[in-house]
């Protein structure tokens, strides 16, 4: 099909989009609008910067060609930093696809999914569904309990009050530290050449830690004989000989070990059913939530969102001075 064609199908496409609806490139994760389509360009605006950007015909009829030519995807990191809504916008047209977990575009004989994310007037009609994680549950029981307590002032706090609190901050950190590591897992294939990959919250970036493990001790020890190095400059104090030399002897710990005790508060058991009960009292509590009281609460959350916003995004030097 000569790109002529498949660029208006695109236009078409472009032209029957939803007010509102939005787009996200598939390397820096940015998220974009359409605001004008013109016959041989078309208009974008980034959502976090404020920034119009006009995306070329010429520009689009290239990147078609290339990934025409690559039966197996076109590799989006081939692409310039500066590219990266092009393969978002092409993704629109019935015949081309993002692959995010290989970094491509493909060209497909199928109609296929795109970069679009949706627009205001559904997201608001979606209601919200409840994950089925234990980080929810827990987070939700340690919101609660933030609410019922002034821990401004923890002294002042009764010791139950306290263990409660000890314990859901305990049961959080854990399970908010399993799933970190779960969605760690997926961005790590979306992750390309430590190219780091922003969000409204933060950013993200693909990096390599260098693990060493020593080879066998012996033949350690010959190789640096070999190069002149005396055995004893290496020798170490090995704990567990130690240890075993203590059970046999008449010294003490203390005569061999620098010894610093410290005592530490260390969650013995959850009461999983107290927990329960709670929880299911608080789902009760949200879902019959509605009137004044649902709209101050909606008010107080987007309140809160702002001021995230505001915290979260970046400003120039430039727009500081203004």
């Amino acid at each position: 099909m000569p790109f002529t064609a498949s660029w208006h199908t695109l236009l078409d496409e472009l032209e029957d989009l939803p007010d509102g609806a939005t787009l996200i490139t598939p390397l820096s994760h940015k998220r974009f609008r359409i605001t004008d389509v013109q016959e041989h360009r078309v208009i974008i605006e980034f959502e976090d910067a404020d920034e119009k950007r006009p995306l070329q015909r010429d520009q689009f009829e290239t990147l078609y060609r290339r990934v025409s030519d690559e039966p197996e995807g076109f590799d989006l990191d081939r692409l310039p930093s500066d590219a990266d809504p092009y393969p978002a916008v092409l993704s629109l047209h019935p015949r081309f696809e993002i692959d995010e977990d290989n970094g491509v575009i493909v060209k497909t004989e199928d109609p296929t999914s795109s970069q679009l994310l949706g627009s205001n007037s559904e997201s608001t009609s979606e209601e919200r569904t409840e994950p089925d994680l234990d980080i929810y549950a827990d987070t939700l029981l340690l919101v609660d309990a933030l609410e019922r307590h002034d821990v401004a002032t923890l002294d002042d706090m009764e010791t139950d009050a306290l263990v409660n609190l000890y314990t859901l901050l305990s049961d959080v950190q854990r399970n908010a530290n399993e799933f970190r590591k779960n969605v760690a897992d997926v961005l790590l294939n979306r992750l390309h050449h430590d190219r780091p990959v922003s969000g409204p919250y933060g950013s993200v970036q693909r990096t390599t830690r260098r693990n060493r493990t020593l080879k066998d001790e012996q033949e350690v020890l010959e190789i640096l004989e070999e190069a002149g190095i005396d055995q004893q400059r290496v020798m170490s104090v090995d704990r567990n000989k130690i240890d075993e030399a203590l059970e046999v002897t008449e010294l003490s710990e203390s005569d061999v070990y620098e010894i610093d005790e410290r005592e530490y508060v260390r969650k013995a058991e959850v009461d999983e059913e107290v927990k329960q009960t709670r929880l299911q009292g608080l789902k009760e509590q949200l879902a019959a939530t509605e009137g004044e009281e649902a709209d101050q609460l909606r008010q107080e959350i987007e309140e809160l969102e702002d001021r995230i916003d505001e915290l979260t995004s970046f400003r120039t030097g430039t727009e500081i001075k203004e």
